[in-house]
């Protein structure tokens, strides 16, 4: 068992996750321990707390607590895990865009993101075939949760992450999310700014953890929530049972399109977590499930992202076409995307 370490981060290790900042400097640190020890505050970045998703800088000092002995001493040539004949199909055929310094996927439902409690099989390892000539493989620029599909960017390089992570944060970048809700939101074009907290799960690593909404005006009385914004609009109505919506995350918070549409009534249509897995949606603005041949998974998927290149200073279009379970969906309802405007919010 080591000690206490404490390592300074390189001038060129700066601008990435602790969790990947710590991996490459201990190869066989679990992504579960290093949960553990940012929950325990165990592990600390200029003496603070930090999740793993927290980002280090050059110069930033880490507090290391004991590891044992394998992990203790960083590993030489570790064996990279290497992606099937199968995964490496996949994951290439995902592939919507690519340039010398951005990749985009439209990411398949139920595929993670990244690795996690009981995630072995997420894009983050699967980029390992998505290199195309390139030494290194593409990081992560943001994520979608396991079961949103659609348009998910990956940086080609240190330079282009940080570019393109700067370039989300800016105003001029729209992502515009499809989903199908149940009831129909009134009024039809509006935002939603209750600020998010998480509540703890159960289970011993907190399995079923989820966000609570707040109001705004109660969000600077308590240290844990963090305001939140969506803008949404709806496009088309099933009756008063179900609505096509279309759906803007101002901020981007963990789970805020799902928890805001279910405070205000209208669950995505297959959230079990949100909207109750085991209520049939009787046109009364509740219930997760539509019954009949309308499938069971959740209908949310990042449909376009547009932004200025940060590398090129072109203006970058995306769209992701929908996934297999709301396309048959979308065919059963009889909706078409060309009768809907790509950007129902572009004039307000």
């Amino acid at each position: 068992m080591s000690g206490v370490q404490k390592i300074t981060v390189g001038p060129d290790e700066g601008d990435q996750r602790v969790d990947r900042w710590l991996r490459k400097r201990f190869p066989y640190l679990a992504q579960g321990r290093i949960e553990k020890m940012c929950r325990k505050g165990e592990l600390r970045v200029d003496g603070g707390r930090v999740k793993s998703s927290s980002r280090v800088m050059s110069g930033q000092e880490v507090r290391i607590p004991p590891l044992p002995d394998s992990d203790s001493q960083p590993v030489v040539n570790v064996p990279k895990p290497k992606v099937s004949a199968d995964d490496e199909k996949l994951i290439q055929s995902c592939v919507i865009y690519r340039d010398d310094h951005i990749i985009a996927l439209n990411k398949p439902a139920g595929l993670a993101t990244q690795g996690g409690s009981k995630q072995t099989r997420h894009v983050d390892g699967l980029s390992e075939a998505l290199k195309f000539g390139f030494l290194e493989k593409p990081r992560l620029i943001h994520r979608l949760d396991k079961d949103t599909s659609g348009i998910l960017l990956l940086a080609r390089s240190r330079d282009a992450a940080q570019a393109f992570t700067s370039a989300f944060r800016s105003r001029e970048t729209r992502k515009i999310y499809w989903a199908i809700v149940a009831g129909v939101p009134y009024p039809s074009m509006g935002s939603i700014k209750y600020g998010l907290k998480k509540a703890g799960g159960h289970g011993r690593s907190g399995e079923g953890e989820k966000m609570i909404c707040l109001h705004p005006d109660d969000v600077q009385h308590d240290t844990d929530a963090k305001r939140a914004h969506t803008d949404y609009a709806v496009l088309t109505r099933l009756g008063g049972r179900a609505a096509w919506c279309a759906l803007v995350p101002i901020t981007g918070r963990t789970h805020q399109l799902r928890a805001h549409m279910a405070e205000l009534g209208h669950p995505i249509v297959g959230d079990g977590k949100y909207g109750g897995s085991g209520q049939e949606n009787l046109g009364d603005g509740w219930g997760a499930q539509l019954g009949g041949e309308i499938s069971k998974k959740l209908h949310l998927h990042a449909r376009s992202l547009t932004l200025t290149h940060p590398m090129t200073g072109a203006r970058l279009n995306l769209t992701a076409p929908l996934p297999d379970h709301m396309a048959r969906t979308w065919d059963t309802f009889g909706w078409d995307a060309r009768d809907v405007p790509a950007d129902p919010f572009e004039d307000q």
